[in-house]
């Protein structure tokens, strides 16, 4: 009953307001699910199970009661965590449409000078277009661009624009829904309605599926990417204890 009624809010709701209630509403989920079973690796905090999640078909034991985390949020704190000094030396930090589970916890950091930007979001500091950054060039250490691309028709502008305010040396980490059995990202303009792109690429604000080649487009703006399989490296019993998904790549960018 939870699981229909969590699907129905995140197909029915727009997503501005979703992320406002969810402030309210987390908290009493994390004492819901209070148990010992599966770990948020974010906060620390155990549970005896994770929420579904999916605006289609919805993945169980994916959602983190406490932080609202999803696989892939998960599998790049550890990443950050374990192979970055993104914790311990001073960076300038830019995240595009910034994830309420990383939110708190990297303004919190010392070391970071943290900046977050949207057009849409509630929770962004900077209301500003990807395609059309407000900041000068080579400004940021570092950059977090997720699950935002697969949403903008131009995102090579987007890549640009990326890879403009990124300063040399720099890094950022670009996420994105990939369908690594495709060698061609799959995209068609044409279509235009939520029913339609939900129905072709997955979700109803999405305007591709993107595939192998993704990688390639981020080097065809002048990124060095890295696609680094980081589950590979973590064992069976943490995948399934903190609720990852083996073989998610992160892509890696550097600027030199």
């Amino acid at each position: 009953m939870l699981s229909k009624l969590f699907k129905f809010f995140l197909n029915a709701v727009p997503r501005p307001i979703l992320i406002k209630v969810s402030y309210w509403i987390a908290p009493l989920i994390a004492i819901y699910y209070k148990g010992s079973k599966f770990t948020d690796p974010i906060d620390g905090k155990s549970f005896r199970k994770f929420l579904p999640y999916g605006y289609g078909k919805q993945r169980p034991n994916v959602l983190s009661p406490s932080t609202l985390s999803l696989e892939r949020h998960r599998l790049l704190w550890l990443y950050l965590k374990e192979k970055t000094k993104f914790f311990s030396t001073p960076q300038k930090v830019l995240h595009i449409a910034p994830e309420q589970c990383f939110l708190k916890l990297f303004k919190k950091q010392k070391n970071l000078d943290y900046i977050t930007a949207d057009l849409y979001s509630p929770i962004a500091d900077v209301k500003a277009d990807i395609c059309d950054l407000p900041f000068e060039d080579n400004s940021f250490d570092v950059v977090f661009c997720n699950h935002v691309l697969e949403h903008i028709q131009d995102d090579k502008k987007a890549m640009n624009e990326l890879y403009r305010v990124l300063k040399k040396g720099g890094f950022g980490i670009f996420q994105i829904p990939q369908d690594l059995n495709r060698e061609e990202t799959y995209e068609d303009f044409s279509i235009v309605s939520p029913e339609e792109r939900a129905l072709h690429f997955g979700q109803y604000d999405h305007v591709r599926v993107y595939g192998k080649d993704y990688f390639d487009r981020l080097r065809n703006v002048g990124f060095t990417v890295d696609e680094v399989d980081y589950s590979k490296t973590i064992s069976k019993d943490l995948i399934t204890k903190y609720c990852l998904v083996k073989g998610e790549i992160l892509p890696v960018c550097t600027k030199n």
